[in-house]
């Protein structure tokens, strides 16, 4: 699911390039804003950080008395992806074992989908592996798949969110 949030951030502009004035330190404040904003990556409660919207407010600036940079409090809306239990999505399938099916589904890489969560398929190992249905309906790589999310975990050493799904359900299984 896509959520737009308002966030406060410090924004932290080194002593250097505070010789600008007017546009140019909003445009360096911008930059910096930008660069810390894409090195998060993802926060627990929020999801991915995808995108800043916009920035809504710049507070006044205060010098850091140990280095002399200055840091500037803002407040920016952005855009988030995070994936909520029984949500249905899509994903594309990148690898494919014995167990089950590993999909993306936007910034989300470790979606496992088990075997024992695919009523009706059989896994068929070989050169390209596949799960295959009663009704011919193939699971393979590069394959879309309609799923269901059972559950999320958000592993902090690696700041994403792994997610386990199944094709329990009307209408879900390849696209």
């Amino acid at each position: 699911m896509f959520i737009k949030v308002q966030l406060p951030w410090n924004v932290i502009i080194p002593c250097e390039h505070m010789d600008v004035k007017g546009l140019m330190l909003q445009k360096s404040i911008i930059l910096r804003l930008m660069e810390d904003f894409t090195s998060k990556k993802a926060t627990k409660e929020l999801g991915y950080l995808l995108a800043v919207t916009t920035l809504d407010n710049i507070g006044e600036g205060r010098v850091r008395q140990q280095t002399g940079d200055v840091l500037f409090p803002v407040t920016f809306s952005c855009l988030t992806f995070k994936i909520f239990r029984g949500e249905v999505l899509e994903g594309t399938v990148h690898k494919v074992l014995r167990h089950g099916v590993f999909l993306r589904c936007g910034p989300i890489e470790t979606i496992f989908l088990s075997a024992q969560k695919m009523p009706g398929y059989q896994h068929v190992p070989g050169e390209s592996p596949m799960f295959i249905s009663e009704k011919q309906s193939k699971i393979e790589k590069d394959v879309v798949v309609r799923f269901c999310v059972i559950g999320t975990k958000w592993v902090e050493t690696e700041r994403e969110f792994q997610a386990v799904v199944g094709l329990e359900g009307d209408y879900l299984g390849p696209v």
